[in-house]
């Protein structure tokens, strides 16, 4: 869609200064966020709300501090969907100071929860990937992500917990880190900041592949990338790399060591024997998470 009044391209230098001063930034907060004893977990509020789309009702968890208002975000969930695991990454953000929206991504088809968690999921049950694979085509049919969006941004707008002259966050995980990159595209002057951890599905060889949209993204973006989606597709972080560069957005693209596919949520399942879940590596992804949200929601 062409826009009528899009935003001026940053010169080479202004680009390049901006870039070092997210990657310091973010540096710094981390390395506080990581060092410094961790603030009293502030009073929450969390509500079950109903969003109206163009395809239908969405339920949703809005969960913020009991006072104030915040920078909002928006999570988009794994293809496990809206369930205790994500609500709780929900809530843990939330007490960092955030008002938080984590819809049910797969509202068109049913009600959340869809599966209560993932840790007793089969992926190699052919049952499974039978009704993981309509869950997940709702939501990445041709424009619904960003129409969602579009919708979700609006509600966190309309509520009085949510300081409307910051910016907003929007984090995914899985297949909800292709969508986090669909949002700062689809809403480039009000999306501040958007995180991918081990998103899949990021760099295709199709036209509508994400990667491709840097062009139209005026967030700074960061990519957290798995080891074992590194080694099974590892031109995909110099693509992506290349792509957001040339576009001139300020990006930080890591790839975890020793990690595997999944390895933030805390209710992935042993794969093979071995844990999905790593709790150090998923603690250094949160803190470059916080890193990302207090450089970029001004």
């Amino acid at each position: 869609m062409h826009d009528p009044h899009p935003a001026p391209e940053p010169s080479a230098a202004e680009a390049e200064l901006s870039r070092r001063e997210f990657v310091a930034l973010s540096a710094a907060v981390g390395l506080a966020a990581a060092t410094l004893p961790a603030a009293a977990a502030l009073a929450l509020d969390e509500t079950e709300v109903s969003i109206e789309t163009a395809d239908g009702t969405c339920d949703a968890a809005f969960i913020h501090p009991a006072s104030g208002a915040h920078p909002g975000v928006l999570i988009w969930t794994d293809a496990f969907g809206l369930r205790p695991s994500m609500r709780d990454i929900g809530r843990r953000l939330a007490g960092a100071g955030y008002a938080v929206l984590v819809p049910n991504p797969f509202y068109r088809v049913a009600r959340a929860p869809l599966f209560e968690t993932a840790s007793n999921v089969d992926f190699q049950n052919p049952a499974t990937r039978a009704k993981l694979a309509p869950l997940m085509a709702s939501v990445n049919a041709a424009g619904a992500a960003e129409n969602d969006a579009t919708v979700y941004v609006a509600f966190l707008d309309a509520q009085p917990q949510v300081d409307k002259a910051r910016k907003i966050g929007t984090q995914g995980y899985c297949m909800g880190g292709a969508l986090a990159v669909r949002t700062a595209a689809a809403l480039p002057e009000r999306i501040g900041a958007g995180g991918s951890f081990h998103g899949g599905g990021l760099v295709t060889d199709k036209p509508d592949s994400p990667h491709l949209l840097a062009p139209r993204i005026r967030a700074r973006m960061y990519f957290a990338i798995a080891a074992s989606d590194d080694q099974r597709q590892p031109d995909a972080k110099d693509r992506l790399r290349d792509s957001f560069a040339a576009a001139k957005v300020p990006t930080e693209i890591e790839v975890y060591p020793g990690t595997r596919h999944g390895w933030c949520v805390a209710d992935m399942p042993s794969d093979a024997g071995a844990p999905i879940y790593s709790a150090p590596d998923a603690e250094r992804a949160w803190g470059r998470l916080l890193a990302l949200y207090r450089t970029a929601l001004a």
